[in-house]
């Protein structure tokens, strides 16, 4: 327990121990949190619950920072089973309590615990008298569900936004101030590349939204690591920022290979971007984390995808990459695929073709060798890499 302002407190969990999430898709390298907010008024509302695996722990160490039976609302700001999977047994200690939560998020968790609750449905506007504060709800639909919300903490200055602004992020403190800024803004990118980074166009007229309300916000708390005291908007306009046509001044590379002929080539094609003064960063699909690949995806403004031909199509890490990358919906990025083959040879068009289908601008047909490169196969992927080059610092 964690007093944040005036009879609010943080009542989450640290779970040092998290390396994957959502299954095994997401690896989380420096844990999680999963924060949940008390706040004791004249009427007592907890805001957002734990993960089922920590219901025990959570259930009992928040009845020893209030008496289970005073509790008079519990907000879900997002059904997700990481913020709501102590709710059932809580609910079963003080059945009857109300459930605020969107009219999505009330069918989200009957689907997800079959349970008919005492559900208060609530929309932008809608407010919750506490006494000295006031609960303020704002829809916040595919932020990063359909079900998702934010609120703000009338009296306190203090927005709960559950997924947005949040990082995977386990660490001794509790605030941004107290935490290793390098790792946190890295924390940052990497769970909004890997999670909100399809929602862009909603997240920025979400932004547009909240600044037109004129809140007062000096801190932003959301359900996963730091809590945001110091310069909290700051998050915020980065959040706008990448939600934008984001990118940083460097090309991925990223390729499988099965007996190094593409690997050459990506190698070639790197050499001929950094003739042309662009930073180039050659990556192995197969032998790296897809998270941080996407993230390095996000952050560039160019994509090179290669992959040997493998019965006719990709190799597995590539058709996982290429998969993602349609997920996200990135704006603004340039792309081309490359790759080496025995007999067939469809790998670098296949991933031509679905960057595509994913909304990224293709500069040239991809380009192919048999087998190990020759040397001047070799020379013609520096020369694709050079024009690759040119094409990125003309967009």
């Amino acid at each position: 327990m964690k007093e944040l302002k005036k009879n609010i407190y943080w009542v989450g969990i640290k779970d040092w121990e998290l390396k994957r999430f959502h299954g095994d898709e997401f690896v989380t390298e420096k844990g999680s949190t999963y924060n949940s907010y008390l706040i004791k008024d004249e009427k007592t509302a907890l805001v957002d619950t734990a993960w089922g695996p920590f219901k025990e722990a959570y259930v009992d160490a928040l009845s020893q920072a209030v008496d289970l039976s005073a509790i008079d609302y519990i907000v879900c700001n997002h059904s997700e089973t990481d913020h709501s999977g102590a709710l059932p047994l809580l609910l079963s200690k003080i059945p009857g309590t109300p459930v605020y939560c969107t009219q999505k998020g009330a069918q989200m968790l009957k689907r997800h615990y079959h349970e008919d609750w005492n559900f208060q449905i609530v929309k932008t506007g809608s407010a919750l008298p506490l006494g000295e504060y006031e609960l303020n709800f704002v829809e916040a639909p595919m932020l990063h569900w359909p079900d998702s919300m934010f609120t703000y903490v009338k009296g306190a200055s203090l927005l709960l936004p559950n997924d947005a602004f949040g990082q995977h992020y386990a660490f001794s403190g509790f605030f941004n101030d107290e935490a290793d800024p390098c790792e946190l803004n890295r924390e940052a990118i990497i769970y909004y590349a890997n999670i909100l980074a399809p929602f862009g166009k909603m997240i920025r007229a979400k932004i547009d939204q909240l600044k037109s309300m004129n809140l007062p916000i000096d801190m932003i708390a959301p359900s996963h690591g730091v809590i945001w005291r110091d310069n909290p908007m700051e998050i915020v306009e980065r959040y706008y920022e990448w939600a934008g046509e984001y990118r940083e001044d460097f090309v991925a590379i990223v390729y499988d290979t099965m007996w190094h002929g593409t690997k050459q080539m990506a190698e070639a094609i790197g050499a001929g971007i950094t003739k042309q003064g662009i930073k180039a960063k050659i990556i192995n699909a197969a032998r790296n984390d897809s998270t941080h690949v996407l993230t390095d995806i996000f952050r560039a403004a160019g994509i090179l995808l290669g992959s040997s031909t493998y019965n006719n199509g990709l190799l597995h890490s590539m058709a996982g990459i290429a998969e993602g990358i349609r997920g996200m919906k990135l704006r603004g990025k340039l792309g081309a695929a490359f790759g080496s083959y025995g007999w067939s040879g469809e790998a670098p068009q296949i991933l031509s073709d679905s960057l595509a289908k994913s909304g990224i601008k293709v500069t040239a047909e991809p380009i192919k060798a048999v087998n190990n490169p020759t040397e001047e196969e070799i020379a013609a992927c520096v020369a694709y890499g050079e024009a690759f080059a040119r094409a990125v610092k003309e967009q």
